[in-house]
C-alpha cells in the first residue's frame, strides 16, 4: 500500500488510528500494540502477501540471535561464544539480502568472467528489504554490544515493521524507538501531534504527487533517449531526475514522519534541506541522514577499528570504502557502485581540503557540491553504464548545443531540438512547463523553509488549517494514477 493512494488516505489511516486510540482508551495496551503490528503487517502484504513469510521469518530468527546474545551475555559459560553467535547472525542478514538484491548481479558477471551461460533467476526484490535488514543488522550490532535487550516479541516485530517507516525508512534503532511505543502518554491521542502530522504528510504528499511526479515524466523520457539529446536537453534531464529523486524521498520521509507523529512516534529525521549544502561533507549531513548515521556508526568505525593503530590516511581509506558499500547497497550494478566510489573519492577530497585549510567562497562551494551530485547521480539513475555515457556526452555538448536557428527553435517549442522535445511536448505539456517546473523547485530547495523548519514553527491557527487544504486540495485533484516511490526499488 501506498501513501500516496486513496486507499491509505481516507481507509487504512483513519481505521488504524481510531482503533489503535481506542483500544488503549480500553487499557487494552497489548491489544493496541498487536493492532498495530497486524496493520503494519497488512500494510507490508497489500502488494504482494507472498513476501509476508519473508519478513516474519527474517524477525524472527533476529529476535532469536538477539535473545541468544542477551542470554549469552548474562552468562559466561555459554557453550557457543557471544562472537560467533553475533558474526552467525549478521552474516545470515547479509546472505538473506543478497541472495534477494544481488544474485542475479553475481550470476551475470561470472557469465561475463567466465564465460559460462549460467541463467538468471529473475528474482523480484520484496519491498522494504534493504531498509528491515540493515535496521535489523543495527539491532544484533547494538544487542551485541550490550546497549539493548529486547525480551518481548511482539515489541521485537512491532519496531521492525511499524508500517510508516517499513518500506523506505528512515533508518530507525531499537534505543530510540522502544522507549516511545512503552510511554503511557503516548497511548493517548494528542490533537496536536494529531495536526501536526497531518500538515506533515501533506507537506509531503505534494512534494510527491505535484513535484516528483510532474518532473518523472521529463527524467523517464530524457534517460530513454539519452544518445540523441543536445547539451540543453540533457541537463534538463539530470536535473529533472536530481529534483525528482529529492522531491519524492523526502516527500515520502515527511509522510513516514507525519504518520509516526499521529500516532505520537518521533520517527527521526531524514533530510535538512541537503541541496543547500556549500561541501559533499556537509551535504551527506543533510543528505538520507539515518543512512549517514548507519554508515559512520556500523561500516566506517568498524572499518577503522579493525586497523591496529589509527591514521588519518586510515580514515580516509575507512570513508572511501565505507561509501563503496553505500554505493553497492542502493543497487545491484556497477553503475552503483560508482555512484558510490564517487561519493567516497570525494568525502576524501574535501577532508583532504579542509585539513589544509583551503578556502572558497560560500556560493561557489554550493556551485560545486549541488552539480557534482547532480552529475553522480546520472550514474545512479541510468539503466546501465553506456546510458550514463551517453547522458553525460550530452551534458557536455557532444551532441550539439543548439542549432543555428536557436530564436525560433526556442520562440516555438523552448530549448527542446530533438525527438525528445517532440515527444516531451506530446507527452508531458510542453518544455516550457519543464523549464518552469525546474524553477520552481530549485526556488522550494534554495529559498524556501524545509519541512522541518515548517514542522517547528507549527501553529494550529486559521492560516495553517487553510495551508493544509489547499495543497491537500490540490494534491487531490493531480493523484490519478498512483505511483510508486522511487526508493522502493533500493
Amino acid at each position: 500500500m501506498l501513501f500516496n493512494s486513496y486507499e491509505f488516505i481516507f481507509l487504512f489511516l483513519p481505521v488504524s488510528l481510531s482503533v489503535y486510540f481506542l483500544l488503549n482508551r480500553m487499557k487494552l495496551t497489548i491489544g493496541a500494540s498487536a493492532w498495530l503490528l497486524f496493520v503494519s503487517l497488512f500494510f507490508y502484504s497489500w502488494w504482494n502477501v507472498k513476501y509476508l513469510p519473508l519478513i516474519l521469518g527474517s524477525i524472527l530468527f533476529n529476535y532469536t540471535i538477539g535473545g541468544l546474545l542477551a542470554d549469552s551475555d548474562s552468562n559466561r559459560k555459554q557453550t557457543i561464544p557471544r562472537r560467533m553467535i553475533f558474526l552467525f547472525g549478521v552474516t545470515a542478514n547479509i546472505l538473506f539480502l543478497s541472495y534477494f538484491k544481488y544474485m542475479d548481479f553475481f550470476i551475470a558477471n561470472i557469465n561475463t568472467l567466465a564465460g559460462t551461460t549460467l541463467p538468471l533467476l529473475k528474482i523480484i526484490l520484496p519491498l522494504g528489504i534493504s531498509f528491515f535488514t540493515i535496521t535489523q543488522i543495527a539491532f544484533l550490532v547494538d544487542a551485541y554490544e550490550g546497549v539493548v535487550i529486547e525480551k518481548n516479541l511482539l515489541n521485537y516485530a512491532l519496531f521492525v515493521t511499524f508500517f510508516p517507516h517499513l518500506l523506505a525508512g528512515p533508518i530507525l534503532h531499537h534505543k530510540d524507538m522502544m522507549p516511545q511505543f512503552a510511554n503511557v502518554r503516548n497511548k493517548v491521542l494528542n490533537y496536536r501531534n494529531l495536526t501536526m502530522g497531518l500538515f506533515l504528510f501533506f507537506i509531503g504528499l505534494f512534494k510527491k504527487v505535484i513535484l516528483a511526479d510532474d518532473l518523472s515524466a521529463t527524467s523517464k523520457l530524457g534517460f530513454q533517449m539519452a544518445q540523441s539529446l543536445n547539451f540543453f536537453e540533457a541537463w534538463v534531464t539530470s536535473l529533472s531526475y536530481t529534483f525528482q529523486l529529492y522531491f519524492d524521498f523526502s516527500g515520502y520521509t515527511d509522510m513516514a514522519l507525519g504518520v509516526g507523529l499521529m500516532f505520537n512516534i518521533v520517527l527521526p529525521r531524514n533530510f535538512n534541506s541537503p541541496y543547500k549544502a556549500t561541501s559533499i561533507i556537509d551535504f551527506w549531513r543533510r543528505w538520507h541522514m539515518t543512512l549517514s548515521t548507519f554508515v559512520t556508526t556500523y561500516i566506517y568505525t568498524p572499518i577503522l577499528r579493525s586497523f591496529e593503530t589509527f591514521s588519518y590516511r586510515k580514515s580516509l581509506f575507512a570513508i572511501f570504502v565505507a561509501m563503496l558499500i553505500c554505493g553497492f547497497w542502493h543497487g545491484a550494478g556497477w553503475t552503483f557502485i560508482f555512484w558510490g566510489a564517487l561519493q567516497g573519492a570525494a568525502l576524501v577530497v574535501n577532508h583532504l581540503w579542509r585539513k589544509r585549510k583551503f578556502t572558497m567562497p560560500r556560493w561557489f562551494g554550493w556551485f560545486l557540491t549541488f552539480n557534482f551530485f547532480n552529475i553522480s547521480l546520472v550514474f545512479f539513475r541510468a539503466k546501465d553504464w553506456n546510458n550514463a555515457v551517453y547522458l553525460l556526452k550530452g551534458m557536455v555538448g557532444l551532441n550539439g548545443f543548439l542549432p543555428a536557428t536557436m530564436l525560433d527553435t526556442v520562440r516555438a517549442r523552448g530549448v527542446f531540438t530533438s525527438k525528445f522535445g517532440d515527444t516531451l511536448l506530446s507527452d508531458v505539456g510542453g518544455s516550457n512547463r519543464t523549464l518552469l517546473g525546474l524553477i520552481i523547485a530549485m526556488i522550494f530547495v534554495l529559498a524556501l523553509k524545509n519541512s522541518n523548519e515548517l514542522k517547528d514553527g507549527f501553529q494550529p491557527t486559521w492560516k495553517t488549517c487553510a495551508f493544509m487544504v489547499g495543497i491537500s486540495f490540490y494534491a487531490f485533484l493531480n493523484m490519478g494514477k498512483v505511483t510508486e516511490f522511487l526508493y522502493f526499488q533500493f
